[in-house]
């Protein structure tokens, strides 16, 4: 038990359904605000359980497999941390991956059935494959790689409004009517599915500067592999360019959003960034990360900026909590 889960990493898999039930919980405080019905059925909440816990299980699989592949970079660079072999074989390994996804994708070919849409299978499919591909080929290429497993993230986010908008909506209401900055931004955000791309970009962006820390922290163990990443393939002083760059893009959005999205109606700017505290928080651990990693020498130091990285990502994701909880 302690290798199965060593092997499928419970605190990311945990991230994951947290991100999930973030974009549930941010459209259950309109419903609740408003008395509308925007989530569907009477086993929505089912159905999207069973969604969490496919998309939980792809995840899991995904990290079996890359595992797999990495066993001899991993005894260089996580020798405390290799799993298959050690405590699981790698025939156990091959057939955990293969439950997982299976159970994955008759999940998706049910909710698929009951939605009367293909999108879940999709989506699904284009997971697994992907991550089968990124552990066999493309974890050792520059770059593609690493946007091919952001851009998995940010799907998380985006396959959580496909289950809510394909259903059908109640119409959004005009947040030019209200009178409070909360309704305000909850409104706009809702509308056309905002805070859902928004919460995949800042998914997207800050995994992508994580996927490069971790490919500066695992330089050794790739270059026994052959490995072509970009740290390898062009040196640590442009991978932390990189690195940078992406951690700045989310304040760069946030206050393009703040200050071109304002209400006609003075709400103040402090009522207004209370509202978006835990997306300030979370801003400026990125700002710590981008610190650390400047100032990073060694293994150690960009592990601490990696760490930064996903605080930045967990205190984003709880936004939704937070709102629920400002408005109760």
């Amino acid at each position: 038990m302690k290798g199965f889960l060593l092997l499928i990493r419970p605190i990311n898999l945990l991230i994951i359904a947290l991100t999930m039930y973030s974009v549930r919980l941010f459209i259950l405080t309109y419903e609740k605000m408003y008395s509308v019905q925007f989530l569907g059925n009477n086993d929505e909440e089912l159905d999207f359980f069973l969604l969490v816990l496919s998309t939980v299980m792809i995840a899991a699989g995904g990290n079996v497999i890359n595992d797999y592949f990495d066993v001899r970079a991993d005894r260089m660079n996580k020798p405390k941390r290799v799993i298959i072999g050690k405590y699981i074989n790698r025939r156990w390994a091959i057939l955990i991956h293969s439950s997982l996804n299976f159970i994955a994708f008759a999940i998706a070919v049910y909710l698929s059935a009951c939605y009367e849409t293909f999108w879940y299978v999709f989506i699904h499919l284009l997971s697994m494959n992907a991550l089968w591909l990124y552990s066999l080929i493309l974890k050792k290429k520059p770059l593609i790689g690493n946007f091919l497993i952001a851009g998995l993230t940010a799907l998380v986010p985006i396959l959580c409004g496909v289950h809510f908008y394909v259903q059908g909506s109640v119409d959004i209401l005009e947040p030019e009517m209200f009178k409070t900055a909360f309704e305000y931004w909850l409104i706009s955000l809702l509308n056309q599915g905002y805070f859902i791309w928004l919460l995949a970009f800042f998914a997207f962006v800050n995994n992508f500067a994580r996927e490069i820390i971790k490919d500066v922290e695992d330089i050794k163990g790739d270059q026994l592999i052959s490995a072509k990443t970009l740290p390898i393939q062009y040196g640590v002083k442009l991978s932390k360019i990189w690195i940078v760059a992406l951690l700045l893009l989310p304040l760069v959005l946030f206050t393009v959003l703040f200050l071109f999205h304002q209400p006609k109606n003075d709400f103040g700017l402090m009522d207004q960034m209370l509202i978006f505290l835990p997306v300030i928080i979370s801003l400026v651990m990125d700002f710590v990360a981008i610190g650390l990693t400047i100032r990073a020498t060694t293994k150690t130091g960009f592990l601490k900026a990696d760490q930064w990285v996903k605080y930045a990502m967990v205190s984003g994701v709880v936004t939704s909590l937070y709102w629920y909880l400002l408005w109760m």
